[in-house]
Parts: C-alpha cells; sequence; structure tokens
C-alpha cells in the first residue's frame, strides 16, 4: 500500500538497500553529512530557536503547538528543516508547505500500519479496480499519493525557480542541483525524505525533551545552572558554547536514547 500504490518506496524509509540507497546515503553526507558541513545552517537554526523561546515566553500554555504548528505560529521543527532542505522561510501561519508535509506524513502512519490493508498481504490486489467491491483502498491510495506528489514536487519547483532567478539561498537541494553530479529525481526525493522525516522526527525529540524535564526537574536545575555558570543571564547559548556545556550536550543525546523517535532496525526477515 505506502510502496507501490501511494509511492513512498522512493522515499528513503522504504528504499530498500541497494544503488539508489547508497546514493541518497552519499548526497545526504555531502551535503549535511559532517559537524563541518552543517555549520553553514547552524546561524538558521539558532534563529528559529530564539523565535520558538519567544513564542513559548509569550504564550507559554501553546507548548505542543509552538513545536508543532498552529494557527497561531510558525512549526519550529518545520521551518528548520525547510531551510536547511529547500531554503524556504515558513510563513508565520497557516504555512503550505508546513501543512503539506504534516498531511502527508500523517497518511504515511496510516498506510503503514500492520494488517489495516489486504494488499500488504496479498500484493496481487493492487491490480483490482477502484469500482470494484472492497477496493476502496484504492481510492485511498490515489488521494494519498496525490498529495505525496505535491509534498515532493512544489518545494523542488520553489528551488528550481529561486536559482533560474538567482535568488535561492544554500540548502541541500540547491547545492546538488548546481553540483550537477546526481540525478534529479534522486535530488527532489532525497530532499523530500529529509524535509518530511526531520519536520515529524524533530517534533518527536522536542516533546520528549520536554517531558524529561518536567519528570527530572533536578535534571532541569543541573543543566540551568551550567548554562548560568558558563553564559551567565545576559544571552543565550550559541553553538560555539557546545564544548563547554558537556551536561546540556549530554542531556540532548540522552533525550534522544531515552525515548528513541523510531525504530533503528528491523526484524532479518523483513529484507530477506
Amino acid at each position: 500500500m505506502a510502496g507501490s500504490l501511494v509511492g513512498w518506496k522512493n522515499a528513503l524509509p522504504l528504499l530498500p538497500y541497494g544503488d539508489r540507497f547508497r546514493r541518497y546515503r552519499r548526497m545526504f553526507h555531502a551535503v549535511i553529512g559532517s559537524r563541518a558541513s552543517m555549520d553553514q545552517f547552524l546561524p538558521i537554526e539558532e534563529l528559529q530557536m530564539r523565535k520558538f523561546l519567544r513564542r513559548i515566553l509569550s504564550q507559554p500554555t501553546d507548548l505542543a503547538a509552538h513545536i508543532r504548528h498552529s494557527h497561531l505560529s510558525e512549526s519550529t521543527a518545520g521551518s528548520i528543516i525547510l531551510r536547511i532542505s529547500h531554503g524556504y522561510d515558513v510563513k508565520e501561519t497557516n504555512d503550505p508547505f508546513v501543512e503539506l508535509a504534516d498531511k502527508a506524513t500523517e497518511q504515511f502512519a496510516l498506510c503503514t500500519v500492520p494488517g489495516a490493508f489486504m494488499v500488504d498481504i496479498l500484493p496481487i490486489l493492487r491490480h483490482i479496480p477502484a469500482w470494484f467491491p472492497g477496493a476502496s483502498f484504492q481510492k485511498k491510495a490515489t488521494e494519498w499519493s496525490a498529495t505525496l506528489n505535491e509534498m515532493v514536487e512544489r518545494p523542488h519547483t520553489f528551488v528550481k525557480s529561486g536559482m533560474a532567478e538567482g535568488t535561492a539561498p544554500v540548502s541541500f537541494t540547491s547545492s546538488l542541483l548546481e553540483d550537477k553530479k546526481e540525478d534529479e529525481l534522486d535530488i527532489k526525493w532525497s530532499a523530500a525524505s529529509l524535509y518530511a522525516g526531520g519536520a515529524d522526527t524533530t517534533v518527536s525529540a522536542n516533546y520528549s525533551f520536554f517531558l524529561a524535564m518536567a519528570l527530572h526537574p533536578d535534571v532541569a536545575k543541573k543543566a540551568q545552572a551550567e548554562i548560568d555558570s558558563v553564559i551567565g543571564n545576559d544571552r543565550l547559548p550559541t553553538f560555539d558554547d557546545r564544548s563547554e556545556l558537556p551536561y546540556v550536550d549530554a542531556l540532548a543525546k540522552e533525550v534522544l536514547r531515552w525515548h528513541v523517535v523510531a525504530p533503528m532496525g528491523k526484524h532479518p526477515s523483513f529484507s530477506r
């Protein structure tokens, strides 16, 4: 359902190991695969984090909405990953690209539920026409495929238009298109994988962080004490301070270990 009918087979999460998978890995490594390559995007992350903190300060009861999205503010996770993947600056309210990513990832979750669709058990059913009794999954697949294709095509077209006008900022997509060493279809789908996956998984990790701080206030106090002793109270931390904040750095890594965003492996039989 998710792979062949909806089209997620071209995205990294459902891509089997092979030449195309290795090409995706190579592209990710070239643009965002090391701390040195990520340095060009650090100012973007710091800017969006300041906007995020300002929104929390003004509307603390809307924490979940500030992390994810709402009618009041932009998505922090979506704004960062879209700026990195496509050089796109998210709008303050009801951004179409963020909403598109949310819709596509929600549909991805629905179409990958084990046992939800008979076609996943009997793949031959994919040949049944949509009008046939019991083939309602075909209509859903058509609808969800349209959402996915829009999520892939619209940001990519935005980058190409900006490059043609000479206004496109540095991004994962623009860097690879300018390099002209990779197939454009691979660039398009790898960027979409980054955009969709990053917006969703970052949200999960941020939720976990705030949950951890609520459950373990003593840890939050230790982290705050380290920040106060190193940074003071006249400015916010930056990535330049990371080496001087070992406890805070370890805390961020522990959140990822404590509540893993997604399974990091699969049962061996799945790949046979």
